[in-house]
């Protein structure tokens, strides 16, 4: 049974969720803030001119996330994109429970470390309610896609939606993670002098 459990998931029960609750004393387990779903965004400006564009950003994101995207519209017709209401310009995919931490782990052990010229991810990209969104330039750093099928470059956002009051919490619970986020710049400053 614990063989199906994800690696992510083991990690939040037991130290994740014991970390948090030490660091902020919450009295309930329920206040412990949590992992409620990742959202994943493709938006294809191209699709407008080239449908396969489109149908190439589907399959990539099916690759990524192990399930099929739906299909975002344009909401309203803007004439300098040559863009009408009802077009389809993107693709969007949810994931949770064990799918979610799956991609969770993947993300941090293997995507993130492989990005041109990684640094940390920016610790200010949250929402004022826990929310963390993450944008990635090339879709290519997840070694699911094969680079000879998916050679235009194609971003994406990530968002990480979370139970957490507070950024500061939902920023310590990715940290415990595994998220990559740079240093404060007080702590840089002194490590240089």
């Amino acid at each position: 049974m614990s063989s199906n459990i994800p690696r992510m998931q083991q990690r939040y029960d037991e130290s994740v969720r014991a970390a948090l609750t030490e660091t902020y004393g919450y009295k309930n387990v329920h206040q412990v803030p949590r992992l409620l779903k990742i959202s994943m965004n493709m938006g294809v400006g191209a699709a407008v001119g080239d449908k396969k564009v489109l149908d190439l950003a589907i399959d990539s994101m099916t690759q990524i996330t192990g399930q099929k995207p739906v299909t975002t519209i344009a909401r309203k017709s803007i004439a300098g994109f040559r863009l009408r209401e009802g077009m389809p310009i993107g693709c969007m995919v949810t994931m949770r429970r064990q799918r979610m931490y799956e991609f969770l782990d993947r993300l941090v052990s293997i995507v993130l470390p492989r990005v041109r010229d990684f640094r940390g991810i920016s610790r200010k990209a949250f929402d004022g309610n826990g929310n963390y969104t993450l944008g990635l330039n090339e879709q290519l750093v997840f070694p699911e896609l094969n680079p000879d099928k998916f050679v235009r470059p194609q971003g994406m956002n990530i968002t990480f939606v979370t139970s957490a009051k507070t950024d500061d919490e939902a920023r310590e619970m990715l940290r415990l993670f595994g998220m990559p986020f740079k240093q404060p710049k007080e702590k840089e400053q002194a490590g240089a002098a």
